[in-house]
């Protein structure tokens, strides 16, 4: 389930230290042997890389460049690719919070609906820019989770998915899909949760000045509105949903106060063509292809009214 807080190495230096030892003869003029000297442009001393500036495990990267060169050149196959090969991992909330300065967190370890999205995003990006470097997958993870100041702090992070829908679209990062004969309900921002419930944020408990940091934000995405599919028309036949394609993305609008969006997942198609949802399930406390179909899915939750579907371009 979407998480309620919408969408917020370590290095051991090693000092080697040289033993004195006894000063040896100086060799005379007869005994000296002469010594090559190797042009310096033989022995090109390799630049320092960079430290990556992120939370994660030597198996975090090690999984993302193991996924990024066996990936398929193939789309949308490529998204699909991705977000299976999380099904199974454990289901686990709020990975990204409780760091005491906001720190890029990459864990494939452990993920929610927010973050098995964002992860899924940041590879597809990764594999069609033609890289497999974990700094790289970094650098897109970071560019879809922040706002257009960048990783500035707390409340530069996109904490409601209605914000990381617009910020990611206008970097031309994924499309919004709509077809104006299905799509026929509109979900237009009026988020307040987090700056009307500070209490169940830790940031912001910590910090409370950050509530009106956040309140601000809220009001400015305020009156953002995004196409919808109504909740009963998720169960279309495929060709009258034909708009929708097996990878793209599902955000669960809701009609709770103060949220605009409660889950998310991946599109997948039934051997019927009927839509289902991939997803990081708190129900099942791991990533699944729910067995349900989409209309299903949606029918068990009063508050969830239909969905808005992205596109990675």
């Amino acid at each position: 389930m979407k998480r309620l807080f919408p969408l917020c190495l370590l290095f051991f230096p090693i000092t080697l230290s040289a033993c004195n030892s006894p000063e040896k003869p100086r060799p005379t003029a007869e005994t000296a042997k002469p010594t090559a000297t190797v042009p310096a442009e033989t022995t090109p001393i390799p630049p320092a890389e960079p430290k990556i500036d992120a939370v994660y495990t030597r198996e975090d990267s090690a999984e993302v460049v193991r996924l990024l060169r066996e990936c398929p050149k193939e789309r949308p196959a490529d998204v699909l690719f991705f977000a299976r090969s999380f099904i199974g991992r454990p289901y686990v909330a709020h990975t990204l919070e409780g760091n005491r300065e906001e720190q890029l967190v990459v864990d494939l370890r452990r993920l929610d609906c927010t973050t098995l999205v964002e992860t899924v995003t940041a590879l597809v990006m990764t594999h069609r820019q033609e890289k497999t470097a974990f700094r790289d997958f970094c650098h897109n993870l970071e560019l879809i989770r922040y706002g257009r100041s960048g990783r500035n702090g707390y409340c530069s992070r996109l904490h409601y998915f209605g914000w990381w829908i617009h910020e990611n679209e206008r970097r031309g990062i994924v499309d919004v899909i709509s077809d104006p004969q299905v799509f026929t309900a509109t979900k237009r921002l009026n988020v307040s949760y987090m700056s009307v419930h500070p209490e169940k944020y830790e940031a912001l408990r910590r910090v409370p000045a950050r509530k009106d940091s956040i309140r601000s934000l809220e009001q400015r995405y305020n009156g953002l509105s995004f196409p919808v599919l109504p909740k009963q028309k998720t169960g279309l036949s495929a060709q009258a949903l034909s708009a929708i394609e097996e990878g793209d993305i599902i955000a669960i609008a809701t009609s709770k106060k103060g949220l605009d969006y409660a889950h998310l997942g991946f599109a997948t198609r039934d051997n019927r063509g009927r839509l289902h949802l991939l997803n990081a399930s708190s129900i099942y406390k791991k990533v699944v292809d729910d067995g349900d179909t989409l209309l299903q899915y949606l029918n068990k939750h009063a508050s969830f009214t239909g969905a808005t579907i992205l596109r990675i371009k």
